[in-house]
């Protein structure tokens, strides 16, 4: 019994040894707590602070790590920290999307963790500080990640000291990387996993002295130059390249079989120049997910080598000189998105009746090309689409009733086209774009597009649309664009329409038949940029509720019935470049409240047309200060515009010469004054003449 006894105790005593010895090799060492307590202390929290991976396409979660470190506890359990088992020196710190704000000094007492190996300090803000080239003597680091975290600066040489390095990651910052550092960055990392030098401006001839054992190459936007190397094709591990928007990049793909066939998954070339011919070596890349080709110049018909990636999910042609009929399409099972928007290719869409395996597909998109035809009824694979886009072709005949069936329809487009018939109801609750605009569609709006929750753009315009505008239609929350500009709408606008909507940027309703005042009120705090309600028969005043529209660029109420006098207090709308109150029932004088702010911005002014009288007000002409600027001559066109100009162009009628036309789109350069067809009378203020920037003015 007593040796059983004396076992037991040795064995305790053994045990709370190793737990003691255990724990005392797990405690941070006390200097280099104290260099992450300083380190901590040189940033300010930013709550705000938000974070989105462009690698995965997600949100990364945001939360403050540092916030809970004190010097009472183990730096060892701190978030964010891990320490060497044995020594308990610090060996990671990932403070990824930790909401770091401030400057990040060249003297930090980070440099004195001089056991690191894995650094992580993306997704914070560093408010342009430079990359100390003390980064570069940390000589056992595996892993470092400086992207998206505001540096600026150059790259210094130092980085290439980290012989060891796997992972090295500095993209999305405004840095650059020279030549010869550039070099030196690819000569001595040789062990390098990931290089992702996304965004940094390396503006130099691409070298061939890559590491074997890369599986992840990101260039893009980095400015690269010259004909890239065929080495790169070879790494027989690469699993990920991304080379897109390098204008001044060659492309050729090796003719024979390439080294990384079994291993590339995702090879992106967007905005490169691609030479030559898609050879048939693509039809050895088995593994590859995603392609995309966009921009790239290619012209002929649609590859064929490319049919033979039968694991293909992600297939991008789109912006290219393609031509010809679309074939019968290969089974690609797998796909998800196929856009080849923006070619030239030509026939008719038959080949959506025959693909009945594209049951994964969720994007697809043939917009601005020359297709003609109707769209096949007889659809029953595309049952998972997410968004269709078939604009700007030009197709015909009536809607199938099966993309209006599409359960899961999320972006809709089918503008510019002929379709004719009515727009049925649809299926779909989760509605975000439906842009059906410049088609011969007729009958009443759809009850089903009135009772989404998540619509925002609506755009239904140059159609023969008829009935009246539904109260339903305050039930859209979510509305930013609604266009129903050029139908055969009847009845009044509902006062909801902007009462209700905090986010409807966009409105125009302009050449129906609508009818009645405007008798809306527009709430404080809205976010109107545009209305247009040109060419209906509305009557009354010009609403003074529109001085809460402080964003607000165009408004165009022209050719109504409004009987009022001139609205000066427009004038303190400081965002108003365009102002048309044409063929109206205005009149009086046009009165200056003698503030010398007042359209100030304004570029297109057309009081034409009304009663208007006595003199010009010459003070409101002085106001004009874009007027009295010469804008430089850039060599390419430009429209006023906003962050919808993919949907929606600024227009408004204008008069030239006794001709009325309608502006596709508004230039920048135009500087219009029409004040024709009014009873002004007296001088021509002198002051016109400091309006040099004028091209138009009116006073027939």
């Amino acid at each position: 019994m007593d040796c059983v006894k004396l076992v037991f105790l040795m064995l305790y005593t053994f045990l709370c040894q190793l737990a003691l010895s255990s724990s005392l090799a797990h405690l941070c060492p006390e200097d280099q707590a104290l260099a992450l307590l300083q380190f901590k202390n040189m940033f300010t929290i930013n709550p705000n602070d938000y974070c989105y991976d462009t690698i995965t396409g997600i949100h990364i979660q945001s939360y403050p790590r540092t916030l809970f470190w004190n010097k009472s506890t183990d730096c060892c359990s701190w978030d964010g920290i891990h320490c060497d088992e044995t020594t308990g020196k610090v060996i990671e710190l990932d403070l990824r999307c930790s909401q770091l704000q401030g400057k990040f000094h060249s003297n930090s007492s980070l440099f004195q963790l001089s056991n690191l190996k894995r650094l992580d300090l993306s997704y914070n803000d560093f408010t342009g500080s430079l990359i100390s080239p003390k980064f570069g003597k940390f000589s056992s680091l595996r892993h470092l990640d400086l992207s998206h975290s505001s540096f600026t600066g150059v790259i210094p040489s130092e980085i290439s000291h980290l012989s060891k390095l796997y992972v090295l990651r500095i993209s999305l910052n405004e840095l650059t990387l020279g030549p010869h550092n550039f070099e030196l960055l690819l000569k001595n990392l040789t062990q390098l996993r990931e290089l992702d030098l996304e965004s940094i401006n390396i503006s130099s001839t691409i070298l061939s002295n890559f590491s074997s054992h890369l599986t992840n190459l990101r260039l893009s936007y980095t400015e690269i130059r010259g004909v890239l190397p065929e080495r790169v094709f070879h790494l027989s591990n690469l699993e990920f390249l991304y080379l897109s928007s390098n204008p001044q990049l060659t492309v050729r793909f090796p003719t024979t079989i390439w080294n990384s066939s079994a291993s590339l998954m995702k090879l992106y070339v967007y905005s490169v120049n691609i030479a030559d011919r898609i050879p048939e070596s693509f039809s050895h890349l088995t593994s590859l997910h995603e392609l995309d080709m966009g921009y790239t110049n290619l012209s002929g018909p649609i590859p064929k080598p490319l049919w033979n990636l039968t694991n293909i999910e992600s297939l991008f042609l789109d912006d290219n000189h393609l031509d010809g009929p679309i074939p019968q399409l290969p089974r690609f099972e797998k796909l998800n998105d196929l856009s080849l928007g923006y070619n030239n290719l030509d026939g008719g869409v038959e080949f959506l009746s025959f693909n009945r395996s594209w049951t994964q597909l969720k994007i697809l998109d043939f917009s601005s090309n020359s297709l003609t035809g109707p769209i096949p009824s007889n659809v029953s694979g595309l049952r998972n689409l997410q968004s269709l886009d078939l604009s700007s072709n030009n197709l015909n005949g009536t809607i199938p009733s099966w993309i209006f069936s599409l359960p899961s329809l999320i972006v809709l487009d089918l503008s510019n086209n002929t379709f004719s018939g009515k727009i049925q109801e649809f299926k779909s609750k989760t509605l975000s774009t439906v842009t059906l605009k410049q088609n011969n569609l007729k009958g009443p709006i759809p009850n089903s597009l009135l009772n989404q929750k998540t619509l925002s753009f609506l755009l239904l315009s140059h159609n023969n649309i008829s009935g009246h505008i539904s109260s339903s239609i305050c039930n859209l929350k979510t509305l930013i664009l609604l266009d129903l500009g050029s139908n055969n709408l009847e009845g009044t606008i509902p006062q909801c329409v902007v009462e209700r909507n905090e986010y409807l940027s966009h409105l125009d309703l302009s050449n129906n038949r609508l009818s009645g005042t405007i008798n809306t009120t527009f709430s404080v705090g809205n976010s109107f940029r545009v209305i247009n309600l040109h060419g209906n028969k509305l009557t009354g005043k010009v609403p003074r509720s529109l001085i809460n529209c402080k964003y607000l660029t165009l408004l165009d109420l022209g050719n109504n019935l409004l009987n009022d006098t001139f609205p000066n207090w427009l004038g303190y709308l400081s965002q108003l470049k365009i102002l048309s109150l044409r063929s109206n029932k205005l009149h009086g004088p046009i009165k200056s409240s003698g503030n010398t702010n007042l359209f100030t911005r304004l570029q297109i002014l057309d009081l034409s047309s009304n009663g208007f009288s006595g003199n010009l007000a010459e003070r409101i002409l002085g106001n004009l200060q874009t007027m009295k600027e010469i804008d430089e001559i850039t060599g390419f066109p430009e429209y006023i515009s906003d962050a919808y100009d993919i949907y929606y162009n600024y227009l408004t009628t204008i008069s030239t010469k006794g001709q009325d036309y309608d502006s596709v789109r508004i230039f920048t350069s135009n500087m219009i004054i029409n004040l024709s067809k009014n009873r002004f009378e007296g001088r021509i203020p002198s002051i016109i003449g400091d309006l040099v920037g004028l091209r138009t003015l009116n006073l027939s």
